[in-house]
């Protein structure tokens, strides 16, 4: 099972209920793709930087959509090899 980093999408619609979940606990949001990375950016890379330390991502590391700082996405941008 991959968890890699692989490009940035755009949200396109905010978030709403998973009509495919009955119990209602779960919610999504839709995306397209907006640019990929060159390189993927495993989870591991970002687990194992210190600077990414205090991201949701490494602490819940299902999560599919989060937001982020900044400094944490232009480090991760760098390691996908874009500026």
């Amino acid at each position: 099972k991959e968890r890699d980093v692989v490009g940035i999408v755009k949200v396109i619609k905010s978030y709403h209920p998973d009509p495919t979940d009955k119990t209602n606990r779960f919610g999504m949001v839709r995306v397209s793709q907006y640019k990929s990375l060159k390189k993927r950016v495993n989870l591991d890379q970002i687990k194992n930087d210190t600077r990414l330390k205090h991201l949701a991502l490494v602490r819940q590391s299902r999560l599919s959509v989060m937001p982020i700082d900044k400094k944490s996405w232009t480090i991760i941008c760098n390691l996908g090899g874009i500026k």
